[in-house]
């Protein structure tokens, strides 16, 4: 994992869905583990979101509040 990876978390947005237009960074922990149960879709948008579902079953999400800041993107 790379500080541009947990970038993307924070300026990505969910491009389909339920959570349209949500970041990555914001979607809720059910939907996360509902992927991880489920299965989570192929290439980079999988790969954010397994990265999220971690960060978030580990209670890690404090991590991104700095990035917020740095790439603009205050929390909901």
């Amino acid at each position: 994992m790379q500080k541009n990876d947990l970038i993307q978390l924070v300026t990505t947005a969910m491009p389909y869905g339920k959570y349209k237009g949500k970041l990555i960074a914001d979607l809720p922990g059910h939907y996360l583990h509902w992927f991880a149960r489920e299965g989570f879709p192929p290439g980079e948008l999988g790969r954010l979101l397994y990265l999220m579902s971690e960060i978030d079953h580990n209670g890690l999400s404090s991590l991104l509040t700095p990035l917020r800041t740095e790439a603009g993107k205050p929390h909901d």
